[in-house]
């Protein structure tokens, strides 16, 4: 008998309340930064990018300027919602022929289910880069929404890479999981690995500083220049020779042509609420399909969630998981460093941002004059060519961020999102029905226990899930495990909420993510 590891600890995040605006990310010293940027007069888009900038320096292996991601936007004033893409592309020199399939296997390296690729090309080293789209991103929803100067937004991240990764235990415990990949590298080496080894935590809990290589540096030019200096000014030329001299095929073309858009977002009337989330190539189209089929299974909802609402929830994955591999491509990965924040303002407005580098520390490629840790975008596309979801120049591929923005019947808002790979539209789809159907708090939401089904037969139940529900599923689902919602290995996401209701916000932070905080102005 397989004997699974016990974590005998209960983690709880207390829901936090405010007036003027909350922010929730994965990282507290990145909520007080957005906080800070309310309290300043920004509203919720400034927030948001002041947030995801800093993530980058202080979870550089979850997300970062090299990566890339969407945004959802509620305009309160306006009451719109809009979506901003920018997420990561194929390099226009790219091809198939890159890829090459290796004899036999999968990606199971990072969980994928697509043919496995001689050498892992595709998942770390310079071809695994794709052009990264985050700065465009961030560029255009501080043009079309923000309401401060990009150069205030960033200056918080740019004091911390000043300062250095901080490191505690759980920042140690994360380079040290990944330092075999790290060490294949030299600037990442040379960065997270500086004596050969993983850090360690101050002995006496006190934090102590990594120096994060050039990325100070670059993230001062861009906050004298613009975002746009990474793709068409001197940066840019900084970058793509770095990028050459690695090997990879991304040329100053790739970065001069590249463009973040503003589109509409999917939508759904979700009984009588509003449902809106990213488009076509992201998880928006899944959980649409899985909200769509649970209103089938359960037309009329219990008041709390009950056996038959989890059979339902799990009848929904796997029908939502079954169209998903046959219409819009297979083998969204399993595990992923990703970020996601929420955030909202006095006003009202709205942001649903997910950002990622995609594995952790994406590619391991981090360049040596800009300190730029790069993503492995190009592990997304299905290596076997003629396919929807193939590699051709300049496409970009299938992922599974899913930023989500609702209203519900009663007027109120929300704003909801998670890491974590093929597991984040699981935890999205739940945590949009606790509280849609059944009309829970942040603090419910994040406290009711969930179930994971991620493309396999496999169905997960969290641990502290009612023993009569957990049975029923146990009778009706033969691959079934239980296991408890811990910090690592994490099988259930990492979400972020804020509920929006009547001038007040609530926002919750859900565990186990041991940095997770939501910050009021």
């Amino acid at each position: 008998m397989p004997i699974s590891a016990k974590e005998h600890w209960q983690l709880s995040k207390p829901a936090i309340t405010g007036q003027n605006g909350l922010v929730a990310s994965q990282h507290y010293l990145a909520s007080d930064a957005g906080a800070k940027i309310l309290q300043m007069g920004g509203n919720a888009v400034d927030a948001a990018i002041a947030t995801g900038l800093m993530l980058g320096t202080v979870e550089p292996w979850m997300s970062g300027i090299g990566g890339g991601g969407y945004m959802t936007v509620y305009q309160a004033k306006q009451n719109r919602v809009q979506i901003v893409e920018f997420g990561m592309q194929a390099p226009l020199a790219s091809s198939p022929a890159d890829y090459p399939l290796a004899d036999e296997g999968t990606n199971a390296s990072d969980s994928f289910n697509w043919p496995a690729v001689t050498n892992d090309t595709n998942i770390h080293g310079p071809l695994a880069v794709a052009i990264p789209g985050y700065l465009k991103g961030m560029g255009l929803a501080s043009q079309a929404f923000g309401s401060l100067p990009f150069s205030k937004l960033i200056e918080p991240a740019c004091q911390q890479a000043e300062l250095g990764l901080p490191l505690d235990w759980y920042s140690c415990s994360k380079i040290n999981q990944l330092a075999r990949g790290l060490r294949q590298y030299k600037t990442t080496t040379e960065t997270y690995l500086s004596d050969g080894l993983p850090p360690t935590a101050h002995a006496e809990g006190l934090l102590s500083y990594m120096p994060l290589g050039s990325l100070a540096t670059t993230y001062r030019q861009i906050q004298a220049e613009g975002p746009e200096s990474f793709y068409t000014g001197t940066l840019s030329q900084k970058i793509v020779q770095d990028l050459n001299n690695a090997g990879s095929k991304i040329s100053q073309e790739d970065l001069n042509q590249y463009q973040a858009v503003i589109t509409d977002p999917l939508f759904l009337r979700y009984r009588e609420h509003d449902f809106y989330v990213s488009g076509e190539l992201t998880a928006g189209p899944s959980i649409i399909h899985a909200l769509t089929r649970l209103n089938s299974l359960m037309p009329q909802p219990p008041d709390t969630p009950d056996e038959n609402s989890y059979r339902a929830f799990a009848e929904s994955l796997y029908s939502s998981y079954e169209n998903r591999l046959l219409n819009l491509g297979a083998g969204q990965g399993h595990s992923g460093n990703t970020s996601h924040i929420c955030c909202t303002d006095q006003e009202g407005n709205m942001v649903s941002l997910t950002q990622t580098i995609m594995s952790g520390f994406g590619s391991r490629i981090m360049l040596p004059d800009s300190g730029v840790l790069l993503n492995n975008g190009m592990m997304w596309f299905d290596p076997r060519p003629g396919g929807p979801n193939s590699v051709v120049p300049g496409r970009k591929p299938l992922c599974n961020m899913c930023p989500v923005v609702g209203r519900k019947s009663n007027g109120d808002w929300f704003a909801l999102g998670a890491c974590g790979g093929r597991k984040i539209f699981p935890a999205v789809f739940q945590l949009a029905s606790f509280i849609m159907d059944f009309n829970m708090d942040a603090g419910q939401a994040a406290h009711q226990p969930r179930i994971d089904v991620s493309g396999t037969e496999m169905l997960s139940m969290m641990s502290d899930l009612p023993e009569n529900i957990a049975d029923l599923l146990k009778s009706h689902y033969p691959e079934h495990r239980v296991r408890a919602n811990g910090v690592s290995p994490n099988l259930f996401a990492l979400p972020q909420l804020i509920l929006q209701s009547e001038g007040q916000a609530q926002g919750a932070c859900f565990i186990p993510s041991p940095h997770a905080k939501v910050s009021a102005a």
